[in-house]
């Protein structure tokens, strides 16, 4: 029906945010989803050196799941990025993924599904949430939300399992992506067709 890729952004497998996304897609499964895991915490990630080899190669010069996934793009129709909040930012090797994944796919992206979630002490969500939303935004993609903020509370993931109304916020959220997946699927069954785009339009601040 649909497949999901859930990218933990967490230095922690099994933290804060891994407890947010499993939340999530536990909705998901249950509406006939398929996920699939991508976690970055314990691995380097080559930020972009704007070498743009990619635009003529179709892969990022640095081997590494950047490519794997966009070898398997089109059998994806969504991505759910999940990171905790550093001082107000999300996780750096999660932006540096995200960089590469859609420099790469950019026109591959368009109109599919995406997310942000975010694990929080306390503050700090509105700009990592601007920082990974801008990500899909440029990407043409979709962004879903709940019916909060898609975020969870806690130090640990005890308390994030004590945090009835976020985890309820992941349940809703993945209730959200199904459906408009599901939506999407019956649009396309139904004959409705993707927009024809005019030409791109490039301009620079100073010309």
């Amino acid at each position: 029906m649909g497949k999901f890729l859930l990218i933990n952004g967490s230095p922690n497998e099994h933290g804060c945010t891994y407890t947010a996304l499993h939340e999530l897609e536990k909705a998901l499964q249950a509406e006939g989803m398929e996920t699939e895991w991508v976690f970055l915490g314990n691995e380097p990630q080559h930020g972009c050196t704007a070498c743009m080899t990619c635009q003529s190669t179709g892969e990022c010069i640095f081997d590494d799941k950047v490519n794997d996934i966009t070898r398997r793009l089109d059998t994806i129709d969504g991505i759910i990025a999940g990171s905790p909040v550093y001082y107000g930012c999300p996780s750096g090797p999660l932006l540096s993924f995200l960089d590469r994944l859609c420099l790469i796919n950019e026109y591959r992206l368009y109109r599919k599904l995406a997310a942000s979630v975010l694990s929080c002490r306390r503050g700090g969500a509105s700009g990592a949430f601007m920082a990974l939303n801008q990500c899909f935004l440029n990407c043409s993609m979709t962004i879903v939300g709940s019916e909060y903020w898609n975020q969870v509370h806690g130090m640990a993931p005890e308390e994030v399992a004590g945090d009835p109304e976020g985890l309820q916020t992941m349940r809703v959220l993945g209730q959200n992506i199904a459906w408009l997946q599901k939506s999407i699927e019956a649009g396309r069954s139904a004959g409705i067709e993707a927009p024809v785009y005019e030409k791109r339009i490039y301009t620079n601040f100073v010309r």
